[in-house]
């Protein structure tokens, strides 16, 4: 019994060993599952721009206008910005999103660039829109304001080049890019976007909305808006052209569900705001929201599903919605036409829809009918306009067409005073024809009215007080014809003038103050 109580161990139950192995597992997938929760955590949202259109200058100062400036605590954590490799072809960049304290990262947006819609890149964006990236991907369009007479041929290639890229993806891609459509037509997406889809009730879309839906979000930047002034003043540009050219990009936008902007490096403006909204990402400490504007000429701001057929109307009265959409929809199935088979004689307006349709079926598109009404100048710098619209330039006569005319004028001004005509009684007939002919016809006097009125009349400071020249000098003529007034007819009840009873009223007060002075005491 000794022996055998010495040479006996303990021998562990398998009910104890089963239980303290399951007690290292949990252990090991609690910590897991905490370490999985952190690295999510602080995994970045991924975001993509295909960034369209634009040289490659233009496209860094677009990059530069949604990074912010960063602080010195910032850029002691990140030095350097990442490169911009965007000279050849697809480029690719990327910037981190960064919260409003400038501390926290809410995600990365990756970039690729294009520079020309050719047909030649179109096989290198389909490996980048997959089933998983198509949700969080934005399509820009870059337009450039120093020639809006090529916008709509841009926007032509480019949304023909995207429709045929898109329809070549997977179907699983195809399955997202509907339900992404869906979302944003039932204002399910964009939450940070000041929409009419307030109401939690789905708003049907209107006539012409979302027609012809891409499958990915659109938004349109019209940059460098700060030179549209030298529209009006080098091309002779007024509120109608500029008027015809927004109404037009809104209603080619709104079949799409597009959004647009007008943007300029030179002056704040919401298109961080509205790229980061469009892509759902949304500052945790400052919500910002945006406001449509169609007011400020140089600050247009459409959003996406904000805009419709009833407000382009009331931009300006005439412009055809419905020609406009229907030949948008024709033009985009129809292969391009090239510049030399533009008519000439296409008229500027759009009167009717059938005409568009029309137009369209002749061989005439809605893209000839906007480049013809949004003319180059350098095409016609050497031709005379064909348009009878009125002009601030006028052209200069030639030297010796100039004294010519003015031969004939003095000829006849001689012929007059020999006959025995006297020439003050043809003053001014003479002076409108010496005018008409130092202009070149009949139309130079419309150009001086139009460029009087232009520059507004002719003033002077008087005292501190505005005098209007050309009224001052009509009043004074009037004076000058007014006949003599009837002295008896401004006398005095005693028979006296004006004059005499002012003489005689001040010659009574000298009397009266000389009666009344103190007389000097006598040394």
């Amino acid at each position: 019994m000794l022996n055998q109580s010495k040479n006996s161990q303990p021998i562990s139950s398998p009910t104890k060993t089963r239980k303290a192995q399951n007690d290292g597992e949990a252990k090991e997938n609690m910590w897991s599952g905490l370490l999985d929760s952190v690295g999510s955590g602080k995994r970045l949202t991924e975001k993509t721009v295909f960034l369209l259109g634009g040289s490659a200058e233009t496209q860094r100062e677009f990059l530069e206008t949604l990074s912010p400036d960063p602080t010195k605590k910032h850029q002691e954590r990140h030095r350097k910005k990442p490169p911009v490799a965007n000279e050849f072809a697809l480029g690719y960049t990327y910037q981190d999103v960064l919260d409003a304290d400038q501390e926290d990262t809410l995600a990365r947006l990756s970039f690729y660039t294009l520079p020309e819609a050719l047909q030649a890149y179109a096989p290198l964006l389909p490996p980048l829109l997959t089933a998983q990236t198509v949700p969080n991907s934005l399509f820009v369009i870059l337009l450039d304001w120093s020639e809006p007479w090529n916008w709509i041929r841009q926007m032509k290639d480019w949304i023909e080049l995207l429709k045929e890229v898109l329809t070549s993806l997977d179907e699983d891609a195809k399955g997202s890019m509907d339900e992404v459509m869906r979302e944003w037509q039932q204002g399910r997406r964009g939450a940070g976007i000041i929409t009419s889809h307030e109401s939690s009730t789905p708003i049907p879309p209107g006539p012409g909305e979302w027609d012809e839906a891409l499958g990915i979000p659109l938004s349109v930047v019209c940059y460098n808006s700060n030179i549209m002034d030298n529209l009006e003043t080098d091309h002779g540009w007024r509120e109608e052209e500029f008027d015809f050219v927004l109404q037009f990009l809104r209603t080619i936008l709104l079949k799409h569900g597009a959004s647009l902007i007008y943007s300029s490096s030179s002056s704040p403006n919401h298109l961080p705001t509205l790229v980061h909204s469009t892509l759902g990402i949304h500052s945790l400490l400052k919500r910002e929201t945006l406001k449509h504007n169609v007011i400020d000429r140089d600050k247009i701001l459409i959003p996406p599903n904000w805009d419709s057929w009833g407000k382009i109307r009331v931009t300006r009265e005439g412009f055809n919605v419905e020609a406009v959409s229907t030949g948008w929809s024709n033009d985009i199935r129809l292969p391009q036409l090239s510049l030399g088979q533009r008519d000439s004689e296409m008229p500027l307006e759009l009167s009717t829809e059938e005409q568009c349709q029309q137009n369209t079926k002749d061989g005439e598109s809605l893209l000839s009918v906007y480049e013809n009404t949004i003319v180059n100048p350098k095409e016609t710098a050497g031709q005379q306009p064909t348009f009878s619209r009125d002009r601030l330039t006028v052209e200069a006569m030639g030297m010796q067409e100039f004294l010519a005319g003015q031969l004939q004028v003095m000829e006849q001004l001689k012929a007059q005073e020999e006959h025995g005509a006297d020439p003050k009684d043809n003053k001014d007939a003479s002076s409108l024809e010496l005018r008409v002919k130092a202009g070149g016809g009949t139309g130079s006097v419309d150009d001086r009215s139009q460029v009087n009125d232009h520059i507004g009349p002719v003033q002077f400071n008087v005292g501190g007080i505005q005098v209007d020249a050309e009224d001052m000098l009509k009043r004074l003529k009037e004076r000058e014809e007014t006949p003599d007034r009837d002295i008896s007819a401004s006398a005095t009840p005693d028979g006296k003038s004006q004059n005499e009873a002012l003489a005689n009223f001040f010659a009574g007060l000298i009397k009266r103050n000389g009666s009344n002075s103190p007389r000097p005491h006598a040394s």
